[in-house]
């Protein structure tokens, strides 16, 4: 007769359960709980009256973030349900389980404790010999924003639709007067009708002026090179002074457009063979020397890489250190940023750039497209690319800028594809900017957990 082990669910434990004794080791619960010890309280948003309710301990509310996006639950009511079924979580908390409402609340109030855990996770990484700022990789990925396209609209369609709005919002008024005076029973639907119209018209009048704002603001800031251009203009004589400087225009193009949900997102494409999408820019510096650590991380509302190189140097914390080597793809192949890095105008300190300025995916020797038609006219070549070109096609350079494509190109697979971070949860530029940190965060401790356990074994 066949012999089972006893296992009945509904069998009481004897004994009060020990969570130690559920979660190994070397769990990486441990070593987040570790982490958060080393940011003060005084970074957290938290009543210090002692009024009201007890509140849950801001470290157990930080570390059970950390440990939830390190293993991919990103949603408030899903992290809630973790503290529940996870091991790990459960331990984190203390068999506690704040709800949803209390998660998102901590997620969106404390994004400075988020900031001072990623700086204090880099020392400790530092601290244990991990981490050496000095050659470093710069990219960026598109990530969903927490909106659709579908809510985007230009600058003429909206002025249209709040002229329509008005003339359907005074017919149903003149109909609600008439119904009133008949005593029909017809007119008490029309409330609900003319306040989704008024809600439309105050969202698109918030997105008319919020356009008109941003064009005098970009106005203002051209206005210094539009005189500097005028007068450069009026110096010279006769033929020489070429067309005339337009002004630059307070009032947006029709084009211009925004999002109803989450203005600070745009619509972007990864290339030219995708299609667009409401995102935000996600940039990261990652140490190249072999910890692929991020070192720094900020999020840009631009589509383009082209003038993020300098923002991103920057966002690497001072305390860590500077680095002296950066690596970057053909995208951020602008000359004044470069220039800035390599003259010393970021930290004060000289830096070696090395960025492509061709394009990376050469033709293969069986290319299954077309061949290219040639050009007609030979662009003329400033003086920094072919310096650059030179830098690139040395021995040495080739052996370092080979480190790009290793080091940063799988944090951003880890991030989206092993993670599964593909769209952020909350809208705004600043909560989507302590969002991604939050994520480069729980990226740090995932792989500096791993590096710490490769170094000790």
């Amino acid at each position: 007769m066949a012999n089972f082990i006893a296992s009945d669910p509904r069998q009481p434990m004897l004994l009060p359960v020990d969570l130690r004794e559920w979660v190994p080791s070397d769990d990486l619960s441990h070593f987040v709980l570790a982490a958060v010890e080393r940011v003060s309280l005084d970074r957290f948003r938290i009543n210090g009256r002692g009024s009201g309710s007890a509140q849950y301990h801001p470290r157990m509310m930080l570390a059970l973030l950390i440990y939830c996006y390190a293993n991919g639950v990103f949603g408030s009511r899903r992290i809630e349900r973790a503290t529940y079924r996870d091991l790990g979580a459960r331990y984190i908390t203390a068999d506690r389980h704040p709800d949803h409402d209390t998660i998102c609340k901590f997620r969106r109030e404390n994004f400075d404790a988020v900031a001072e855990s990623f700086l204090q996770v880099l020392l400790l990484a530092r601290e244990l010999k991990l981490l050496r700022v000095g050659l470093v990789s710069v990219d960026g990925t598109q990530v969903r924003a927490n909106a659709s396209k579908r809510r985007s609209i230009r600058y003429d369609r909206a002025k249209a639709l709040v002229a329509q709005l008005e003339s359907d919002i005074a017919e149903l008024l003149a109909q609600a007067e008439r119904a009133d005076s008949e005593g029909a029973v017809e007119g008490q639907s029309l409330p609900a009708g003319l306040a989704r119209r008024e809600k439309l018209k105050a969202q698109l009048d918030a997105a008319c002026a919020r356009l008109e704002g941003e064009a005098k603001a970009r106005a203002k800031r051209e206005r210094s090179s539009y005189e500097r251009k005028v007068a450069a203009r009026a110096a010279r004589s006769g033929r020489r002074k070429g067309k005339k400087i337009q002004p630059p225009k307070e009032t947006p193009a029709g084009k211009e457009q925004t999002n109803l949900t989450d203005p600070d997102s745009g619509l972007m494409r990864k290339n030219k063979r995708s299609s667009y999408r409401q995102a935000y820019n996600a940039q990261c510096v990652v140490d190249a020397s072999g910890s692929q650590l991020i070192v720094g991380n900020r999020v840009s509302r631009c589509a383009s890489d082209r003038n993020e190189l300098v923002s991103d140097i920057e966002a690497v914390p001072e305390a860590v250190g500077c680095p002296h080597t950066v690596l970057a793809d053909n995208g951020y192949a602008s000359g004044r940023e470069v220039a800035a890095v390599e003259s010393g105008s970021v930290r004060g300190r000289r830096m070696d750039v090395l960025v492509a300025v061709g394009s990376e995916d050469r033709r293969r020797r069986y290319d299954f497209r077309p061949p290219a038609a040639p050009k007609a006219k030979a662009r003329t070549v400033p003086p920094w690319v072919e310096a650059m070109r030179a830098k690139l096609d040395s021995d040495a350079g080739r052996a370092q800028y080979r480190l790009r494509q290793q080091t940063v190109e799988p944090v951003f697979g880890i991030i989206k594809q092993v993670l599964g971070f593909r769209q952020f949860t909350l809208c705004g530029h600043s909560k989507v900017q302590g969002e991604w940190q939050l994520v480069s965060l729980a990226y740090n401790c995932k792989r500096l957990h791993r590096l710490a356990m490769a170094a000790a074994g």
